[in-house]
C-alpha cells in the first residue's frame, strides 16, 4: 500500500454519499413509505440520527487503525481477535455484496420503466451494470473515486428538481392533499416503523465505503471523519426532503415493499410532464450506478483485508499496488452480487444485506468500548461516549426487531455456518485449543 494520499475530502464525501443516497432514496425509499406509512418520514429521522452515533463511532474508529481497508470488519479483528473478526468480515463482505444486488435491481426498474419494459427484465438489466462497474474498478481507485464525484453532483441536482417540482405541485398549483400523509392500520406501531427502519438503515451503510480507505484520504484520518459526518448529515436532509416531496405528489397507500422506482411511480401518480420523468430517470440511473460503483469498491477492499489477515484463501491477497485494487477480490464479488439478484424482490434483497449492517454496526460499538477501557486513542475522538455506544447498541438491537423472517433465519444461519467453518478450520490447522476464565 503506498503511502501517498490520493483522494481529497469532497471526493470521499462523494463516495459516501453515492452509496448512501443512491441505495435510500431512489430505491427503497418506496419500500418504506409502503411499510409505515407517511411515519417513514419519522423513520428516516430515527434512523438518521442513529446513523450519526454511528458515523462518529466509526470515525474514531478509523483514526485509530487508519491503514486498515476492512472497516467495521478491521476494528473487531483488532479488538476481539480472529473468531469474532471472522464472523464479523464474512458477514460485512456478504451484506456488502449483496447490497450491490439491490442497488443495481434498482438500476434494472428504471432503466426498464425508461425502455418501455416491463419490471420482470429488471434483474438482466441489472447484470451489465455490475460487470461495466467490475470493469470501472478494475481501474484503480482513485479513477473509480474521481468518477463517482461527478456522478453525485449529477444525481444531487436532479433530486434537487425533484423537490421543486413536487413544492411547486402541491403549493404553487394548490394540489396540496394531506391525506397523502395517512398512516393505516397496518402501517401503525413499532413493528412497522422498525420494518421501515430496515430499508432506510440498509441505505445509510454507504458511509461505511469511507472507512475503507482511511489511509488514501487527503489529511488522514481526521479528514476521513470529516467526511463521514458529512456524507450521513447530507443525506440525513436530502432523505427527509425527498421522502415528503413524494408524499406531496402521492399517498402513501401508492407506494408498494416491492416496488425499486419509487420516485418514477411519484411522478407517474401527477402525470408529470414527460421531459422532468425522463431526466429523474436519467439521475436515477446515474444515481444508482454510482451507489453500486461505491458499494462494489467497499467489497472487494474488504475481502482483501480478509485475505490479507489470513483469515480467507491466499489468492484473494493478490493485489494491485499501482492501481490500488483487489481484483480478484472484484471478480468474487461480482459473482456474489449477481447471483444475489435472483433472491427476491428488491426488499428482501435489502433485508438480507440489512442484517449484516446492523450486526458489524453492533460489533464495531462494542471494538469502540474495548479501546476506550484500554485507553487506545486516535487523531480523532467521538464526543459524548460512552453515551453514542449505549443508545447506538439499544438501537441497533431495535431495528433487528423489525427485520423480516426471511432476512433473519439467513443472517442466524450464516452466523452459526461461520461458527462451525471458523472452529473446523483451526482443528484443520492444529491450533491449540484457548482457554480462558471469564470469571475469577
Amino acid at each position: 500500500m503506498g503511502t501517498k494520499k490520493l483522494i481529497s475530502v469532497p471526493v470521499a464525501t462523494a463516495v459516501g454519499l453515492g452509496a448512501i443516497i443512491g441505495a435510500g432514496i431512489f430505491v427503497l425509499s418506496g419500500s418504506a413509505i409502503a411499510l409505515a406509512g407517511a411515519d417513514a418520514i419519522i423513520a428516516f429521522l430515527i434512523v438518521g440520527s442513529i446513523a450519526v452515533l454511528v458515523a462518529l463511532q466509526m470515525g474514531e474508529l478509523g483514526s485509530i487503525m487508519p491503514d486498515t481497508q476492512g472497516a467495521s470488519y478491521s476494528y473487531v479483528y483488532n479488538a476481539f481477535g480472529s473468531e469474532l473478526g471472522f464472523i464479523t468480515g464474512i458477514i460485512f463482505y456478504f451484506s456488502s455484496a449483496v447490497a450491490i444486488s439491490a442497488i443495481s435491481l434498482g438500476f434494472g426498474s428504471y432503466l426498464a420503466g425508461l425502455l418501455g419494459m416491463q419490471s420482470v427484465y429488471a434483474v438482466y438489466l441489472a447484470i451489465p451494470l455490475i460487470l461495466v462497474l467490475a470493469a470501472l474498478n478494475l481501474l484503480g481507485i482513485k479513477k473509480a473515486a474521481n468518477a463517482d464525484f461527478v456522478l453525485v453532483l449529477i444525481k444531487m441536482a436532479v433530486l434537487a428538481l425533484f423537490i421543486a417540482f413536487a413544492l411547486n405541485f402541491a403549493f404553487g398549483l394548490g394540489h396540496f392533499n394531506l391525506s397523502n400523509f395517512g398512516v393505516s392500520a397496518s402501517q401503525a406501531g413499532l413493528a412497522p416503523l422498525a420494518a421501515a427502519s430496515i430499508a432506510i438503515f440498509f441505505a445509510y451503510s454507504g458511509f461505511q465505503t469511507i472507512s475503507t480507505f482511511t489511509s488514501e484520504v487527503r489529511g488522514g484520518a481526521r479528514s476521513a471523519a470529516k467526511s463521514i459526518m458529512l456524507a450521513v448529515i447530507l443525506s440525513l436532509v436530502v432523505y427527509t426532503a425527498v421522502v415528503i416531496s413524494m408524499l406531496l405528489l402521492a399517498p402513501s397507500s401508492a407506494y408498494k415493499v416491492s416496488t425499486a422506482d419509487p420516485i418514477s411511480l411519484a411522478l407517474n401518480a401527477v402525470s408529470a410532464p414527460y421531459g422532468l420523468e425522463l431526466l429523474v430517470g436519467i439521475g436515477a440511473l446515474i444515481a444508482t450506478a454510482s451507489a453500486s460503483l461505491a458499494m462494489l469498491m467497499r467489497s472487494s477492499r474488504i475481502v482483501y483485508q480478509l485475505g490479507k489477515d489470513g483469515l480467507l484463501p491466499r489468492f484473494l491477497r493478490r493485489y494491485n499496488a499501482k492501481k490500488d485494487v483487489s481484483p480478484n477480490g472484484v471478480l468474487v464479488t461480482v459473482a456474489i452480487s449477481v447471483a444475489a439478484l435472483f433472491a427476491g424482490n428488491v426488499y428482501i434483497i435489502a433485508a438480507i444485506s440489512a442484517f449484516g449492517v446492523l450486526f458489524t454496526y453492533l460489533m464495531s460499538s462494542f471494538a469502540l468500548v474495548h479501546f476506550r477501557r484500554i485507553g487506545k486513542h486516535g487523531g480523532f475522538k467521538a464526543p459524548l461516549y460512552p453515551y453514542i455506544s449505549a443508545i447506538s447498541i439499544i438501537f441497533l438491537l431495535g431495528f433487528m426487531y423489525g427485520m423480516p423472517r426471511e432476512a433473519l433465519i439467513i443472517g442466524i444461519v450464516l452466523i452459526l455456518a461461520l461458527i462451525i467453518t471458523y472452529y473446523f478450520l483451526r482443528e484443520y490447522d492444529e491450533k491449540k485449543i484457548v482457554k480462558t476464565r471469564l470469571f475469577r
